[in-house]
């Protein structure tokens, strides 16, 4: 993964009308607002907007969680974004991935997975690299997916690569919970 320079600092939640800051603190993890939020919390209202839609696909959509971090991780590893990584490989290990399966998703749909998942991983690659689902891939998951899981499909891999480019563009800084942080500490 690319190494990133942080280009927005983070925000001073003093700063924040007492809305602003309870919505940016509900963003925690070991007691401590997440670098994302830190920097996201520079335009509320962004934040504000955004965070509707990132909590459907993180937590109200209908695919199954464990099929939801194979896309994010995907994307997240196809457009170098080691924030995006990090987080989800902590977020997909408690959805069930293994650290070998977290390994072949950055080796690609070829890399031992079942039909399923390997369509998966090819969802994202074909979004990514054509900004469209193949007839072959799209075939593949609709044979188990309904029309409104496959609609959660591109817009997962679509939210997770707009988180990418911000996250990347931003600089956003791993946290220091993560495994990242400490190899570049």
């Amino acid at each position: 993964m690319t190494a990133r320079k942080q280009r927005i600092p983070f925000r001073d939640f003093s700063t924040l009308s007492a809305e602003d800051r309870e919505m940016g603190e509900r963003n925690k993890v070991n007691g401590e607002v997440v670098n994302i939020f830190r920097v996201l919390m520079q335009n509320p209202k962004l934040a504000r907007s955004w965070s509707r839609f990132a909590g459907y696909i993180l937590g109200g959509q209908s695919l199954p969680a464990r099929d939801r971090e194979i896309l994010i991780l995907r994307i997240g590893w196809l457009n170098q974004a080691p924030y995006e990584w990090e987080q989800h490989v902590r977020i997909g290990k408690s959805a069930g991935l293994t650290d070998d399966e977290i390994d072949r998703i950055s080796k690609g749909p070829k890399a031992g997975w079942d039909k399923h998942e390997a369509a998966l991983i090819q969802a994202a690659d074909d979004l990514y690299e054509n900004s469209v689902v193949s007839d072959e891939t799209w075939k593949q998951l609709f044979g188990r997916y309904s029309i409104e899981q496959m609609m959660d499909v591109v817009f997962t891999i679509g939210q997770y690569n707009l988180v990418s480019w911000a996250l990347n563009s931003f600089g956003v800084p791993l946290d220091d919970y993560l495994p990242g942080a400490k190899k570049n500490a």
